[in-house]
């Protein structure tokens, strides 16, 4: 809740950015404090108060309050960060969906268009000269690896997701200069990957690295004037099963897929519309 705040500032009018600035100085007080108070400390109306809570998605200043109390706690260990043991169905929706949007506004507000844009250059020319895109990925990370290669399989990339260890290797050691190897990695601290990624660069193929920006794979790839689209995220390594690192992997990938496709252009979409319509004809084929 509070990075979602965070990232909401810049588009919000300047009276409803001193209560969110104050909000994020003590989010616990401001959970226990009356609106008068609120609006003094503020410097501005209560209806300004009000009106701040309904701009971040709330129904009113009680509304936000009570889901601010429950968010500045510690969460449950190796669960959620933003959860508590009691939560009922509808806390969990608003916290967790919450703790989403406020990871995907800040990755909007801090992304890098040049780091894109190198990335969406490297795998178009890839594409246009039919060299390969390797996907590789461990654990939660090879299931995104995944869905890369099933978007970018469809149109008509000579694309390949790996998660194995010892096939990554394998691969990595057969890439050639026209390849890219995109690396995807929650901690960027796997040594098989970064092994893979060590590969790749001795091999001559053009590094995509997908990760946190101050881990070991994100350091490698910076050194060596690689490729680093940066996925920062406050949630810890050690929870039981990532959710919002996945979904920013999965948007970043769906970011690169919607560049390639519109730099490939027309000459792609005549495949896309047969393939479309030949799922459609088995899907809904009639029996005899």
């Amino acid at each position: 809740m509070l990075d979602r705040i965070r990232a909401s500032i810049p588009a919000l009018p300047p009276a409803e950015q001193r209560v969110a600035k104050l909000v994020l100085q003590d989010p616990r007080s401001f959970s226990s404090m009356p609106v008068g108070e609120l609006a003094e400390r503020s410097h501005v109306s209560k209806p300004t108060v009000v009106r701040f809570c309904r701009s971040v998605g709330y129904d009113g200043l009680a509304d936000f309050k009570l889901k601010l109390a429950g968010t500045v706690n510690e969460g449950v260990p190796f669960v959620h960060r933003s959860v508590d043991e009691d939560d009922k169905p509808g806390d969990l929706i608003v916290k967790v969906i919450d703790n989403a949007v406020a990871a995907m506004l800040k990755y909007r507000n801090d992304a890098t268009g040049h780091a894109f844009e190198r990335a969406l250059a490297a795998l178009t020319t890839t594409a246009q000269v039919k060299g390969r895109v390797e996907f590789y990925g461990v654990g939660n990370s090879g299931i995104v690896a995944q869905d890369a290669q099933h978007k970018f399989f469809r149109l008509g990339v000579n694309a390949v997701a790996m998660s194995d260890g010892h096939v990554q290797i394998m691969s990595a050691t057969m890439l050639k200069a026209e390849d890219c190897a995109v690396i995807i990695s929650n901690s960027g601290r796997s040594k098989d990957l970064i092994d893979v990624a060590e590969i790749a660069l001795r091999k001559g193929a053009t590094l995509i690295v997908i990760t946190a920006s101050s881990s070991p794979l994100a350091q490698l790839a910076q050194n060596q004037n690689q490729i680093l689209l940066a996925a920062d995220h406050p949630e810890d390594y050690d929870r039981y099963s990532p959710m919002v690192s996945r979904m920013l992997h999965l948007m970043i990938i769906d970011i690169l897929t919607t560049g390639v496709a519109l730099r490939l252009g027309q000459a792609q979409r005549p495949v896309l519309q047969e393939i479309k319509r030949n799922l459609r004809m088995r899907r809904y084929a009639q029996p005899e």
